[in-house]
């Protein structure tokens, strides 16, 4: 069996280049296209560093709303909406990867997330392992065997494993988790006065979400800091823990596209690639990466 299929998280790199890149960059039109360069260099620099044979990239189609708005229309609401900038240069990353001849994921009801957990599933029934590429922590949900996660920038890889000493709960538990804690970066609410020590502490001691309310009387008479209030909380807030567990789960029956198969990397398009860096104004060095990656 040859090397783990490698599983990218593409829109948490692209906003993050939208962020760090300075907005010199434009394309022939004059819109910015920082976005797109900083992606592109994160990704030929990956290309060149492992040389993958099966790869697929994973984006948010849809930067504003997905299913998760249609359980919680809250979900994600304390970010501001992408701006047609950002939009544009969303799509220009995705034409560099199929020009690249990388498999592309994008659904306009599903997450990147709920897309890598599917690609994921799919890969390891064909006998292969998954190297999903992202710092978000949610992804840690997916692992499994010898499935591993690498954050990128920091150069930090750990496997299912490792994910309790980086959250203090085990991988299969990392949704019961969020239901109780929550994320403020997604807006999800979790449990008021749950915070992550109360959370492992209470899945440690109960295994899952739901364990621990079919045995909720017991909560009070745990040897923890305010056992009988975190009781009171967790039987007030029932249905929004499940409701945010649900939130936070990743949807692996999110549709992938037909053919993808193992993720298998195709040949790369030369002249869609010439026709890419024309339109991006790509430097002569960026050029040259493209076409001998």
């Amino acid at each position: 069996m040859s090397g783990p299929v490698h599983l990218v998280d593409a829109s948490l790199y692209v906003f993050r280049a939208w962020h760090s890149m300075p907005p010199e960059f434009q394309d022939r039109e004059g819109w910015p296209v920082n976005a797109v360069h900083g992606f592109a260099r994160f990704l030929l620099e990956l290309l060149e560093r492992q040389k993958p044979a099966r790869i697929a990239i994973a984006f948010d189609e849809s930067l504003d709303s997905n299913f998760r708005n249609e359980l919680y229309p809250a979900y994600k609401a304390n970010r501001e909406a992408a701006p047609e900038e950002l939009k544009r240069q969303f799509g220009y990353c995705q034409r560099l990867c199929r020009a690249l001849g990388l498999p592309v994921l994008a659904d306009g009801r599903y997450e990147a997330d709920d897309l890598i957990g599917a690609a994921l599933g799919q890969v390891r029934r064909a006998g292969h392992a998954g190297l999903i590429i992202s710092a978000d922590k949610d992804l840690s949900q997916l692992l499994d065997g010898d499935d591993e996660q690498w954050d990128y920038a920091k150069d930090v890889r750990w496997r299912a494993d490792g994910v309790k000493a980086r959250l203090g709960v085990h991988a299969h538990q990392v949704a019961d988790y969020l239901g109780l804690t929550g994320d403020a970066i997604d807006n999800i609410p979790g449990v008021p006065g749950i915070g992550p020590k109360t959370a492992a502490i209470l899945l440690g001691h109960f295994g899952s979400l739901d364990e621990l309310y079919q045995r909720l009387a017991e909560v009070p008479y745990l040897r923890m800091r305010g056992s009988a209030q975190h009781a009171a909380r967790l039987a007030e807030h029932r249905e929004m823990a499940m409701l945010s567990r649900r939130l936070a789960t990743i949807d692996v029956n999110a549709p992938l596209p037909a053919g993808l198969g193992s993720a298998e990397r195709r040949a790369p398009d030369a002249a869609a690639l010439e026709a890419l860096a024309e339109d991006l104004r790509f430097g002569p060095m960026t050029r040259r990466r493209l076409m001998s990656a």
